[in-house]
């Protein structure tokens, strides 16, 4: 549902329409009526199984409307308001799936979004700016002397620039490195395939910094062969060596912890959570029990 919804805001000419019809889809999801949309009633059924709050899709939603009002980033801290809405919502989604919602968890689940985010807004510095679109912090830039609506106008790579770049993958890592105790106490079942996702994701900003952190040029893209070697460091024994796991959640990011503590936890949890990864029957078995449930919803509602 995410990556749609971000296809629709980009891809289309009407943000504002885009943005309406992303509602009425919300809507429809959480009044247990989704819209004929494979992604909108798996959600359905995720907001049943799991109590995932709507709080948390309206924060990707208001993400997305900044972008639409083409919403200007002065500081550091406007750039991790964004992050947390476009990116971190969905760390925190991913983790109330994996059963995890105690505060700790869920502030970890939100830096390693955050992290991602600030990953893809500076391996994307260039392809943005053509696009009319600026996400580094624009008294970054002043304080090395570029004009952020110059830059805008035509953009350049400036030693000055790298800089820029530099420091925002600084931010990044602090956050990879905070959100790496969490992956170490998710469920087991999870945490390979998010470990690998963090090592794969943070590998971008690493090929950024061995480009010259030049993104206006060039867009990183990360050989094969150097996302192999990455992956090795899942057989690591320190490869998650950070301790982070009691700090607190980044300030913009208390409301969706907020979000998520403020309700129950959903009873309902499919059967093959809980059980070793191997139990695959009951895995295939309750995705069937889903698709059978869906099928019922489905021809309920053409009958109304």
């Amino acid at each position: 549902f995410c990556r749609e919804a971000d296809d629709v805001m980009d891809e289309g000419d009407n943000q504002w329409a885009a943005l309406e019809s992303l509602q009425s889809r919300l809507d429809g999801i959480y009044s247990g009526k989704p819209h004929s949309i494979a992604a909108d009633r798996a959600v359905a059924a995720v907001v049943a199984e799991r109590n995932l709050p709507r709080q948390l899709l309206d924060a990707l939603l208001e993400g997305f409307a900044w972008d639409a009002q083409k919403r200007e980033y002065h500081d550091f801290a406007g750039v991790v308001d964004y992050s947390v809405r476009v990116a971190g919502t969905v760390g925190v989604m991913m983790a109330v799936l994996m059963g995890a919602r105690s505060r700790n968890m869920l502030a970890r689940a939100s830096d390693l979004g955050v992290a991602m985010q600030l990953t893809n807004i500076a391996r994307d510095v260039g392809e943005d700016a053509r696009a009319g679109r600026l996400y580094l912090p624009r008294q970054w830039l002043l304080e090395v002397g570029i004009d952020p609506d110059e830059f805008l106008a035509d953009p350049v790579f400036s030693k000055e620039l790298g800089e820029v770049i530099a420091r925002l993958l600084a931010e990044a890592n602090k956050l990879y490195e905070r959100a790496d105790s969490g992956i170490r106490r998710i469920p087991p079942r999870c945490r390979v395939g998010m470990h690998a996702a963090r090592l794969l994701y943070s590998s971008i900003g690493d090929q950024v910094a061995r480009n010259g952190f030049d993104s206006v040029n060039q867009r990183a893209v990360v050989p094969l062969r150097v996302k192999l070697r990455r992956l090795m460091d899942l057989f690591g024994v320190g490869a998650l060596s950070s301790d982070a796991s009691t700090l607190p959640a980044l300030a913009e990011a208390q409301f969706l912890i907020d979000a998520v503590n403020s309700g129950a936890p959903a009873e309902m949890q499919p059967p093959w959570y809980r059980r070793p990864f191997t139990e695959l029957d009951l895995r295939i078995g309750w995705l069937f029990d889903l698709y059978g449930e869906l099928d019922v919803r489905d021809r309920q509602l053409e009958k109304e």
